[in-house]
């Protein structure tokens, strides 16, 4: 089983930046992809962002060009960082991490953007 732990959401005005993080552990030989799915309020949860182990990336097209995926396999860790944010981008955000057959998905991060 792997557990996932997020860090780096808050309130943040239209236009600027956050960073997420999320650390792995337990069983994370298994892991092979890793990425970030958000849900906002009143709508079905979403995926932003894929990472594979070698790098491969794939995203939403919401946030193409706005928001980078990356890893640290070294750390156990992948990171979300996001420029440009908008209104919509509002909603909670969670970890995810694929591998093994199985699935597992962090408690999740609120993201808030202002105007």
């Amino acid at each position: 089983q792997v557990q996932l732990v997020e860090s780096g959401g808050g309130l943040v005005q239209a236009g600027g930046s956050l960073r997420l993080s999320c650390a792995a552990s337990g069983i994370i030989f298994s892991i092979n992809t890793m990425g970030w799915d958000r849900q906002a309020p009143g709508k079905q949860r979403e995926l932003v962002a894929r990472i594979t182990v070698r790098g491969g990336t794939h995203y939403a097209d919401s946030v193409k060009g706005r928001f980078t995926v990356s890893r640290d396999n070294a750390k156990n860790t992948v990171y979300l960082q996001m420029n440009n944010l908008q209104l919509e981008d509002t909603g909670v955000y969670y970890c995810n991490a694929f591998g093994g057959g199985s699935g597992s998905w962090g408690q999740g991060t609120q993201v808030t953007v202002s105007s």
